[in-house]
């Protein structure tokens, strides 16, 4: 599933494709990517306008036009595709973007758990309204308060887009990794020094996955082993376990990890 990163790379994308070139045409192959606007009053709204410099709210891509705002959420599959006119049509082309007579900008989707949304600038802020803060720019002390707000375990509280946008899944199975905490530990047990630790590892992952654009497989990263068929841990050899947490599929270390109330060995 796209995280942060991988939506600061599509934001990347949109920004080297089409920032500063007119939309030509719009193309809607599938409507069924289109949230609150039909492809008629799509076309009619951004037809002739110029991309603007896109941005990134947690895991939302807003590429302004100077009008109404097209705003993406990519859900599990979806993904930007700079191509050529001349370029044959994948299979999940849903929207096609012309900016010119040698560029399109592809919005690419396979299961269509997301999509597109246009709205002008109240619309957007009702749209993100629920977002907490970012993940890449949040302070210390407004992501310690995100977090012990309420009384939840801390894989739920850190994969709930309402208390710090852009981590996902896989951002928050390494996050926790690196920080040796137990995925089901409730939020309240948490120290200042255990949230210290947690927004200094997470400001560090997120910088090393800028780079990546995406969640790197790096073989001293837990993400580089949770797929393996016996995955072990890559700080201290133990198996890893993989169990259901606030449920989704959680990938924890438990010597490194131990669970709550026990003490590590």
């Amino acid at each position: 599933m796209p995280e942060l990163p991988d939506v600061e790379g599509f934001r990347r994308v949109l920004a080297d494709c089409a920032q500063g070139r007119t939309i030509q045409r719009i193309e809607v192959r599938d409507s069924g990517v289109l949230h609150g606007v039909r492809p008629r009053q799509l076309r009619d709204a951004l037809e002739g306008r110029r991309f603007g410099a896109p941005e990134r709210r947690g895991k939302w891509l807003l590429a302004h036009t100077g009008g109404p705002t097209l705003l993406v959420h990519f859900g599990m599959t979806g993904q930007l595709v700079c191509a050529s006119p001349e370029d044959p049509y994948h299979a999940h082309d849903r929207v096609v973007f012309t900016l010119g007579k040698r560029r399109q900008l592809r919005y690419r989707d396979q299961r269509k758990l997301k999509g597109l949304w246009l709205a002008d600038k109240t619309g957007v802020d009702e749209l993100l309204a629920s977002q907490g803060p970012d993940a890449l720019t949040v302070s210390r002390h407004d992501f310690g308060r995100a977090l012990t707000s309420h009384h939840r375990t801390l894989k739920a509280a850190l994969t709930d887009q309402s208390a710090v946008a852009g981590l996902g899944n896989l951002l928050a199975d390494e996050l926790l990794w690196r920080s040796r905490q137990h995925p089901a530990r409730q939020t309240t047990a948490l120290t200042s020094s255990d949230i210290a630790r947690l927004h200094t590892d997470m400001r560090q992952v997120l910088r090393a996955c800028d780079r990546a654009e995406r969640v790197p497989p790096k073989s001293t990263w837990l993400t580089g082993h949770r797929d393996e068929e016996d995955p072990a841990c890559p700080r201290c050899g133990a198996p890893l376990r993989r169990t259901r947490t606030a449920g989704r599929s959680t990938v924890w270390c438990p010597h490194c990890q131990p669970p709550p109330g026990e003490r590590r060995r």
